[in-house]
């Protein structure tokens, strides 16, 4: 837990324990972060990613993705504007870094700071049941949100967004990744807002193409290790990139799967093993 504040919520709820499928619950956690600020700070982001930004409120978040000029991913973040010049971009601590030379690189002429601002930032997030997601990205010296949901910890949380099928970087996505591998473009994209960084790709397969591979979910009877292969009809058709032991679905993982396997479809893995490909999220 980031500060003592997440400990006494934590306290609160010490000794809960429930079936967590389509339940309410919440995570704290500190994640990568960078901060853009500056007079220039909405327009500069606006034109490079893929979120329109134009109607971002004070206090609300979106989420977007930074592409490549070729369409492929350079990051994928949450934005948060926290006052007229600041914005904060939340994603794995390890993409943080890059994502803040990534913008930098653009920076010219244009009254904009952008810094690696990791460590400074709590995020609370809060996932389950038949509500949509809700992320709170506050200061770490700040009061955190009121919490009317239990918190758990990270190894179920893990679990949780495996189920949800929600990626992360670099385990599920990476600089190889194009959106709608991953259906980020659901969220993440915006097709009305005119240009951004990498449109050219997310437009075209958007409209009149599809890609080869997607982001599925796999059911097991033993936990599958990353980097595990999927097999089917003697031919490689995926990848595992993340696990988790699932208080109700037992073994559940992710992995990059050829779009010929429609789930749900039974491949194996090179030991032999028989798991399920299913459609995300898990149910």
């Amino acid at each position: 837990m980031p500060h003592r504040q997440s400990h006494v919520l934590l306290s609160r709820v010490r000794g809960w324990r429930r079936r967590v499928t389509h339940a309410r619950v919440a995570h704290i956690e500190t994640p990568g972060a960078v901060r853009v600020v500056g007079p220039d700070a909405l327009t500069f982001l606006h034109s490079l990613v893929s979120q329109d930004l134009t109607t971002l409120a004070v206090s609300a978040r979106v989420p977007s993705l930074l592409l490549t000029p070729q369409g492929k991913l350079t990051a994928s973040f949450g934005i948060t504007r926290v006052d007229e010049e600041t914005l904060v971009l939340d994603c794995a601590s390890e993409v943080a870094p890059g994502l803040a030379d990534a913008l930098n690189r653009f920076c010219i002429r244009v009254r904009v700071e952008v810094v690696d601002a990791t460590g400074q930032y709590v995020a609370v997030r809060v996932r389950g049941g038949d509500e949509p997601p809700v992320d709170h990205i506050v200061a770490v010296d700040a009061p955190l949100p009121a919490i009317d949901v239990p918190v758990v910890d990270d190894a179920e949380w893990e679990a949780l967004r495996i189920e949800r099928g929600e990626p992360r970087q670099p385990l599920d996505i990476d600089e190889r990744t194009i959106a709608q591998e991953a259906f980020l473009d659901r969220d993440a994209v915006s097709f009305t807002k005119g240009c951004f960084l990498g449109q050219e790709l997310v437009c075209r397969i958007d409209t009149r193409g599809h890609v080869n591979r997607y982001l599925r979910g796999v059911r097991s009877e033993t936990l599958l290790e990353a980097g595990t292969e999927l097999q089917h009809e003697g031919a490689t058709v995926g990848v595992v990139t993340s696990s988790a032991v699932h208080s109700d679905l037992g073994a559940v993982a992710l992995a990059i799967v050829r779009r010929e396997v429609e789930p749900p479809a039974e491949v194996s893995t090179p030991d032999g093993r028989l798991v399920n490909v299913v459609e995300l999220p898990m149910r």
